[in-house]
């Protein structure tokens, strides 16, 4: 297993969980630095490793009618505040190889999106930032075929990688996870994560946006994490309801904790040999 540090948490040493959690897209400045301040308590109490995850761009919405987030220049410019003033590791997606250079200035972890996982070009750019790359497994790519998207970044000589499930495409407007697909990715040799949320999506199921199954989070979680994952992604809202981006299948801000805490306990029974 390829094991790496984000800030003083080794990624893939078989025992531990983290967290990747936060608004799918950036609203505004308060609301981000709001959510980013809650989640740092919440995880800072439970003593558990959390990155704080929101994209400045969804640059593949539903409808052009749907938000898409303030762009690059601002959207950077508001996670570089979270990241200062809280002191948290970052995490956010890119859509274009050219944009990847002023993502890898702020962002620990530099996201290539699910729809995008095989873009030989997005992965290069990536891994040549030599920061730790997550790789949204896209809902076309079976869990084998993944390994030749992780090389493709392995090229550039990064070995920072990690492969995140967010559901496999299933019939019209509907996703599903295959549990075996996480013991399948992580025999490659790369930490897995779980992305709880975005996996309950029912891409385009309201028409002109997404539909969502947020009532299904809890025992998906659980049981990607009895699984084995190496860590778990969450899309939280402090009020999905009026969520700019995916508040269908977000995770209430006031439900972080105490699912958190059963998770963390669940690793533990599962790591027991």
């Amino acid at each position: 297993m390829n094991r790496f540090k984000i800030l003083n948490f080794e990624v893939g040493d078989g025992k531990n969980i983290f967290f990747i959690a936060g608004p799918c897209v950036i609203e505004n400045e308060k609301h981000t630095l709001k959510i980013a301040e809650s989640l740092k308590k919440i995880f800072s109490d439970l003593n558990q490793f959390f990155i704080f995850k929101a994209s400045f761009d969804k640059a593949n919405r539903s409808s052009l009618k749907s938000y898409r987030g303030p762009g690059l220049k601002q959207g950077l410019k508001i996670l570089k505040k979270v990241k200062e003033e809280l002191n948290l590791p970052i995490l956010t997606d890119f859509h274009l190889p050219s944009q990847v250079e002023e993502v890898s200035k702020v962002a620990d972890v530099i996201q290539v999106p699910a729809f995008l996982s095989r873009q030989t070009d997005m992965l290069l750019a990536a891994g040549k930032t030599m920061k730790v790359v997550n790789i949204k497994k896209g809902q076309f790519l079976s869990p084998w075929d993944i390994g030749n998207v992780v090389e493709k970044v392995k090229s550039t000589g990064n070995n920072k990688v990690m492969i995140t499930e967010r559901g496999f495409s299933f019939g019209y407007n509907n996703l599903v996870v295959d549990f075996r697909s996480f013991p399948v990715m992580r025999n490659m040799g790369v930490p897995v994560i779980f992305d709880v949320t975005h996996s309950l999506q029912l891409p385009g199921g309201l028409g002109d946006r997404s539909g969502g199954m947020a009532e299904f989070i809890e025992p998906l979680a659980k049981a990607g994490v009895a699984c084995g994952v190496d860590g778990v992604f969450f899309e939280v809202h402090d009020n999905p309801m009026c969520a700019l981006c995916d508040g269908p299948n977000a995770l209430h801000l006031n439900m972080v904790k105490g699912l958190v805490e059963i998770l963390v306990e669940i690793n533990k029974v599962s790591r027991l040999r």
